[in-house]
């Protein structure tokens, strides 16, 4: 079978990657929708040798679709997602419905059985990006030794921001070479040659609200007995988030089992070789669809404690690409 496919927010950095995956990867598409905001309509986009015309969100007929994915923005989708579900079947890219319980929130290599519900609100959600990567690295070990708590701190680049944000990094760079300080915008503080310990607003906890989402999507995703502490921090990196994780589990798991066994798991490449210096950053996943490992090591202080680092392209597994699994994986076994 073909389907009618609808991409909103296709001018966005995740539509355009949703376009361009849906074409790498021969999703059997019969028409394809590219939908945007009303200042958008009219505008020509590639998709893979052929041109598409933008349509206008306000004026868009869902009927004409029957999978539709969303990454216009958590506030556009609160609003369209429900009417676009009247009539199919809406992948949402935004925060807005993740934490809905009759909404399944999913990761195809973690939890692909939460899609049997989707019907209750014909509304899948795609995790934060940062839990995405997180839960696709814990997912076969928890299955193995159990989770009891994990530490985890992110270093989150600025495509995660949108596009305005990676403009800003770029010009802000430019200008500590030219004596053209351009002033913080999009963050809080100065970005270039720097990081930032907030993504969000901070919360009456102490916490930032990027940091609840992690928590919170984390457990729901993959268990909610476990316990989670999470710190947020934004680095001058454009795409490709990182992620130091500790890791207490209730039964011993050494270095060497954990990394046979995440050798092994889907949508996972290892590169594990101190003595080479052989380790995954953001440079090497970007425009890979793999979360990487590295880094997988014993952490002393605890009882049966490990120590790994988790890197992945976040606009492409940590966003486009895990929306495209998931309605590959519903037009597999739940349509």
């Amino acid at each position: 079978m073909s389907y009618n496919v609808a991409v909103v927010g296709a001018t966005g950095n995740v539509g355009r990657q949703i376009l361009s995956i849906l074409a790498e990867r021969s999703f059997p598409i019969a028409n394809i929708y590219g939908v945007a905001s009303d200042k958008s309509r009219g505008k020509e986009m590639s998709f893979g040798d052929n041109t598409i015309r933008v349509e206008a969100l306000s004026q868009f007929d869902f009927k004409k679709a029957d999978i539709a994915f969303f990454s216009p923005g958590s506030k556009v989708s609160e609003v369209y997602a429900p009417i676009a579900a009247k009539s199919t079947i809406v992948i949402d890219n935004t925060s807005h419905f993740r934490m809905e319980p009759d909404i399944p929130l999913v990761v195809p290599e973690v939890n692909a059985s939460a899609l049997s519900g989707y019907k209750k609100r014909n509304i899948i959600a795609n995790p934060n990006c940062a839990v995405l990567q997180l839960v696709v690295a814990l997912k076969p070990l928890h299955d193995v030794a159990k989770i009891k708590r994990v530490v985890v701190t992110t270093f989150q680049s600025v495509s995660g921001a949108g596009k305005a944000s990676m403009d800003e990094l770029l010009l802000q760079t430019k200008g500590k070479y030219t004596n053209d300080n351009m002033p913080p915008i999009n963050f809080p503080k100065q970005i270039a040659f720097n990081i930032i310990p907030q993504i969000g607003d901070f919360m009456k906890t102490g916490e930032t609200v990027e940091e609840n989402k992690v928590v919170n999507e984390l457990k729901k995703i993959l268990d909610p007995a476990i316990s989670a502490t999470v710190t947020c921090v934004r680095i001058p990196v454009f795409i490709g988030h990182s992620e130091s994780v500790n890791i207490e589990f209730e039964n011993e798991l050494s270095p060497e089992e954990a990394r046979k066994i995440l050798y092994k798991a889907p949508g996972v490449v290892v590169i594990d070789n101190p003595a080479q210096n052989a380790y995954a950053t953001p440079i090497d996943c970007a425009g890979e669809d793999a979360v990487f490992v590295s880094r997988i090591r014993k952490d002393p202080s605890v009882k049966n404690g490990l120590n790994i680092w988790v890197v992945s392209d976040n606009l492409r597994k940590g966003a486009a690409l895990n929306a495209v699994q998931i309605a590959e994986e519903l037009i597999k076994n739940y349509m």
